[in-house]
């Protein structure tokens, strides 16, 4: 793999430690930002619903990203725009899905069982029998999740959450080979304008004309600032710094962090037992992508 590190860093053990610590910082902001602009956006939902709310974070996420990364459009073979398309139904499904399931569960749950996607992916690319024990150990934390009465958890966003799962694995997926195929952040913004393209239209019938409101499209911007923008452009200087399985653990803290959001902006119920259930599927999650990627 290519070392991306910036050239530009100051060198040394003792540089080299806060580098790597500062990008622990960067990380962790980006979590707090995405989970908490998931709790932001609850609040379009009385208004342009769960879709309109991500057609308006995906659009004014795309229209940032191709102003600022101005991607080439020419000269762009079948396989890459295939690519593009794909990224950009991985991203518009996982989004919607996921808002469809908060719309329906508690924060932390949703985001609880969205992160089962990843881990799985890690246990299948670790190829080692061991690792299905750490699929096994979330599975029992999401059991546990169920069967500890999280008030508002129900069939049908478990369901939701579980799509998100399958969608955010697919992500993963096209983001890897995104990377490889196109410069700086090019792939991302062409696959962020896809999916606004495939949402929009269904956000303009959810929402209707609550959608031209200038105070829902000013929250629909804020949300995809927390959402998209910041923590994105944080893990993209992150990954600089640290490495890949260093990365994957913080990213591993998904479900705490969103129930944390949960329980401070929405006031969603946090119990000891559906703590435990959380912290089961964190610990999962970093013990499954530590075997997966070694170093």
């Amino acid at each position: 793999m290519t070392d991306v590190r910036d050239p530009s860093a100051p060198t040394g053990p003792t540089a080299a430690a806060r580098a790597r610590a500062g990008a622990v910082v960067m990380v962790l902001v980006g979590q707090f930002s995405v989970q908490f602009g998931a709790a932001a956006a609850t609040g379009l939902f009385a208004r342009v619903g769960p879709v309109g709310a991500v057609s308006l974070r995906l659009a004014f996420a795309a229209l940032a990203l191709l102003v600022v990364c101005r991607p080439r459009l020419r000269g762009r073979s079948r396989r890459d725009w295939a690519l593009v398309v794909g990224f950009g139904v991985a991203l518009a499904g996982m989004n919607t899905l996921i808002y469809e399931a908060i719309a329906r569960i508690p924060l932390g749950a949703a985001v609880t069982i969205e992160v089962l996607g990843p881990l799985v992916l890690s246990v299948v690319a670790s190829r080692r029998a061991t690792s299905w024990l750490w699929a096994a150990l979330a599975l029992a934390g999401v059991a546990l999740l169920g069967r500890a009465g999280l008030a508002g958890l129900t069939v049908t966003g478990a369901l939701f959450a579980l799509g998100a799962a399958t969608m955010w694995a697919a992500y993963i997926l096209a983001s890897h080979r995104a990377g490889g195929r196109f410069d700086r952040l090019d792939g991302l913004a062409l696959a962020m304008a896809v999916g606004a393209v495939l949402t929009l239209p269904l956000g303009v019938v959810a929402g209707g004309t609550a959608m031209v409101d200038p105070v829902v499209l000013g929250w629909g911007a804020a949300v995809a600032l927390l959402s998209s923008l910041v923590p994105y452009s944080l893990e993209l200087l992150a990954l600089r710094r640290l490495p890949t399985a260093a990365f994957s653990v913080l990213m591993s803290l998904a479900p705490a962090v969103a129930a944390t959001a949960g329980f401070v902006v929405l006031g969603q119920e946090l119990t000891l037992v559906s703590a435990l259930a959380i912290g089961m599927v964190v610990v999962a999650s970093i013990g499954a992508v530590r075997q997966a990627r070694p170093g």
